[in-house]
Formats: structure tokens, C-alpha cells, sequence
């Protein structure tokens, strides 16, 4: 079995703690793992030979290889680039694609990375049985059984029954609160998972009935690949011309083979700041705290510090989320109306949708402290072994001073060697390269001066992660 995690989105609902170039799946927001950790553990877990393959996109994909690397090993089957978002219908498709050149039979799982699963032998036990449908040609959808009329999900109406299973009679679009309380006095109504189980070569024969533009798109993609480091490039132009489409619309509302096994097992999609308040353990006033936060008289809320205290007084039923750049003061009622603050923030040219103060880039971290007219100070932190790209600036000059570790520098035709309270001069234009030669993490401080400071302003010569 191949467990496909689809890990390409942008998760702005938890914003500010999601943030486009680093959203949710990438944090520990329930436990002290990432929600792609626990993704990756739960599709390696369903069976010794088990494998994992990804699709991401170019932004994430340093990301999620380092996630591979440290959970799976051996046990990965590649990391997909998608060129353009084209949604998960011809996302699975290379996925598919790729598994059927070696095994056309492959089953493939497919799930995708941000998601919540707290009983994983009632998962498993889905799975298991969902696989041998899936081997006999049906395409398996997980519907979650209802435990609340809830409006934020769509729902998937049951057909025949089978043992274990029923044919799937309608998807069902999110409806409004009196229709999703009909449907959970009704029964035989499943909140649709995202999640998925079919063969590979199922899937390209449904794709191919009922999409065979998508198909023919995608295969001419997957047929241009190149290998890139860890990643599998597809074909740009070839798809971007593919069609936007869901699996759901595109195959499984069409197929006359889909299945629904239910799936009872503590899932939750994330989507929102309730729905964590929803899916955590509750203190006696019913809030959930996370980080430094003290209360008096607070009731039915969500509290979250990453950093400095929170202190909140007399409130009910709220969202307060504490980051270093942003603070999220919501009711919680009105939460899935985040996105409108987000809105306004890329409205006003801003970078906090997209940016947490902590960059994070294949070689470690960077992190601004101050900014000033002319002038910007970062914390920079270059993982064991790992080498920034050479490169020069146009429009500033860089202060680099070594706080923790050892740093190996290019700077024109010298090379140095710096150590703990050691520092060093770039001028304005001038070739450099910094490196970590040691085993434990470099922290220095870069000071940049001039006339622009935007990350945009790099010319690289060399770059050990191919970026251009």
C-alpha cells in the first residue's frame, strides 16, 4: 500500500499561526507533533512494507522532504512537485501515475496532511477493510459518522448496504443548520473525510471516462519529469493546462463504483480555531490553554501564547491567539471569518498572511529582530552541514556576528573560519557564501544597511538546493 499525502495547502483558517509559506500542516497545533508528522506515521503504520509519497508544491517542498527524510527513510516513494495549484483530482493523478509504472495494482491511500485521527486501530480497521474493496476495483471513500449537526463539512449519503460498506448514493455540499440536523436525525449521512482508497490503475480508468482531459494533461506532465535533489518535477506548461477539479466532482459524484466506509476513529479536518477548541482536552471552565496564559472568570474559549503571557479577564466563547507579529482576538462564533482578516492584510501589501517572523528555508532559519530606515537586524540559524547558496546583493551590505557554533565564510576570494564573538564584513556586491562545518547548529546575527533590504534582492551563483 502507498499512502499519497497531499500537503500542498496554504491552511489560512488557523492564521496567524498558519501562514501561507509555513501553514499548518508544518506545526505541532494538537500534539508536540506536526499534523504531517503524525500523517506520515499513520500511513507507515497500516502495514510493514507500507510507503509514502507526497505531493506538495515548490514553496513547501523543502518542508516536507525533511519530514520524509526524519519519519520515513527507506520508506519514501518520492516527493511530486505540482508547477501550479490545479486541486487534488490531478494531484492524485501523478501520484497514480507514478505508482503504476512499477505496480499498476498499487493501492493507493490517499489522505490528506492536516488532519486529526486520535484512534488509530479504528483507522487501521477501516483501512484493512476498505483495501479489500479497493482490490476488487471499487473506489473507497472514509465518511466519518456524525457526532453533531455540523455546516462546515460536506456530507456523503449511503446507498446499499454492504458488509461493512455502502455504496455511496450522493456527495452532498455543505448544507445549513436545519438541513444537517435533519440529516443526523435521518442517519445513513457521513461527513466526508478528504480521504480516499483505490488502485492506481482504477483511478486512471475513471479519470480517463469521465475526465480525459485532465488524464491527457497530466500524462503529458508526468511523461516531461525530471528529478530534482529529492523532488519529481513535472511538465509546467503541460499542467497548467490541466483542469481544476476536486476528486469528488471530477470522479467519485461520477463513478458508478465509489463505496463509503465508515469511519468512527476521533477525525478532524482542523478547519477552523473552534474546531481545535472542539478536538482538545477542556479545563473545568471549559477553555483550552496553550503556552504561558493565566484566566479569571474566562469561559468556553481558546488561548494560545507562543511566546509572551497572555492574561484575559471576564470573556466568554473567544479565540485569542498570540504570535511574535500578530494577535488574533476573535469571537468564536465568527472564526471562520478569519480569511476576511486575511483579506485585509494582503489588501494593505502586508506580509503577515504569508510570513511568520521565523523564516524558515532548507538550510535552517532566519528571524528579523528589528527594521529601521536603512537598516535591518536578523537571527540567523544554519542547520549542522548545511551551506547557503553563493550569492551577491545589489543594494545592501551585511554585519555577520558568530553568537553560537562555527562559521565557514566566503567573501570574494578569501575564505574564513569564525567562532563564538567572531564577525566579519560583506560589502555591497561582493560574492559570499556562509556555511556550518560543525555538528551542532550556528546562531549569528546579520545586520543588514543600504538602500533596500528585500529578500528579493539575491543573484545566486551556486546553490546546493537548486533554487534559482
Amino acid at each position: 500500500m502507498l499512502a499519497v499525502i497531499l500537503s500542498g495547502g496554504s491552511g489560512t483558517r488557523l492564521w496567524p499561526l498558519s501562514r501561507e509559506a509555513y501553514p499548518k500542516q508544518f506545526l505541532p497545533v494538537v500534539s508536540e507533533e506536526t499534523l504531517l508528522a503524525e500523517t506520515i506515521n499513520r500511513g507507515l503504520a497500516l502495514a510493514d512494507n507500507a510507503r509514502v509519497m507526497a505531493i506538495t508544491n515548490e514553496d513547501h517542498r523543502f518542508v516536507v522532504a525533511a519530514h520524509l527524510h526524519t519519519q520515513a527513510a527507506e520508506r519514501t516513494a518520492g516527493i511530486i512537485l505540482e508547477p501550479v495549484g490545479r486541486n487534488t483530482a490531478p494531484a492524485i493523478a501523478l501520484a497514480a501515475l507514478a505508482a503504476a509504472e512499477e505496480t499498476p495494482s498499487e493501492l493507493l491511500l490517499v489522505m490528506p496532511s492536516d488532519h486529526v485521527l486520535k484512534d488509530l486501530a479504528a483507522f487501521r480497521k477501516a483501512v484493512a477493510l476498505g483495501a479489500q474493496v479497493a482490490e476488487a476495483g471499487k473506489l473507497v471513500t472514509f465518511g466519518i459518522i456524525p457526532d453533531s449537526p455540523h455546516t462546515g463539512y460536506g456530507y456523503i449519503r449511503a446507498g446499499q448496504d454492504h458488509e461493512g460498506y455502502s455504496d455511496v448514493a450522493a456527495f452532498v455540499e455543505k448544507p445549513d443548520q436545519a438541513t444537517a440536523e435533519s440529516y443526523l436525525n435521518e442517519g445513513g449521512y457521513f461527513w466526508n473525510s478528504g480521504m480516499f482508497l483505490f488502485r492506481a490503475d482504477r483511478y486512471l480508468e475513471e479519470l480517463q471516462k469521465h475526465q480525459p482531459e485532465m488524464l491527457k494533461a497530466c500524462q503529458q506532465a508526468y511523461s516531461e519529469k525530471q528529478a530534482d535533489l529529492d523532488f519529481v518535477r513535472v511538465g509546467r506548461e503541460a499542467f497548467q493546462a490541466c483542469p481544476d477539479d476536486s476528486i469528488d466532482y471530477a470522479v467519485m459524484e461520477k463513478t458508478q463504483d465509489a463505496v463509503v466506509v465508515p469511519l468512527d476513529a476521533g477525525w478532524s479536518d482542523v478547519g477552523s480555531w473552534s474546531a481545535l477548541w472542539e478536538i482538545q482536552p477542556h479545563d473545568e471552565h471549559d477553555n483550552v490553554c496553550r503556552g504561558d496564559v493565566i484566566t479569571e472568570d474566562v469561559t468556553g474559549s481558546y488561548i494560545h501564547s507562543e511566546g509572551r503571557l497572555i492574561a484575559a479577564l471576564g470573556v466568554s466563547d473567544h479565540v485569542i491567539v498570540e504570535t511574535d507579529d500578530v494577535v488574533l482576538v476573535a469571537d468564536r462564533a465568527r472564526v471562520q471569518d478569519v480569511k476576511k482578516l486575511v483579506a485585509q492584510v494582503k489588501a494593505q501589501n502586508r506580509q503577515e498572511h504569508r510570513f511568520h517572523k521565523k523564516v524558515h528555508r532548507p538550510w535552517g532559519t532566519y528571524e528579523g529582530i528589528a527594521m529601521g530606515a536603512r537598516f535591518q537586524v536578523k537571527r540567523i540559524t544554519v542547520n549542522p552541514g548545511a551551506t547557503l547558496s553563493l550569492q551577491k546583493h545589489h543594494h545592501r551590505a551585511e554585519h555577520w556576528v558568530v553568537v553560537k557554533g562555527t562559521a565557514t565564510v566566503i567573501r570574494g576570494e578569501e575564505q574564513i573560519l569564525l567562532t563564538e564573538d567572531q564577525s566579519t564584513y560583506i560589502p555591497l556586491g561582493i560574492k559570499h557564501r556562509l556555511a556550518n562545518p560543525g555538528v551542532i547548529p550556528l546562531e549569528l546575527i546579520e545586520v543588514q544597511t543600504g538602500s533596500y533590504l528585500g529578500e528579493d534582492d539575491i543573484v545566486r551563483f551556486e546553490d546546493t538546493y537548486n533554487r534559482v
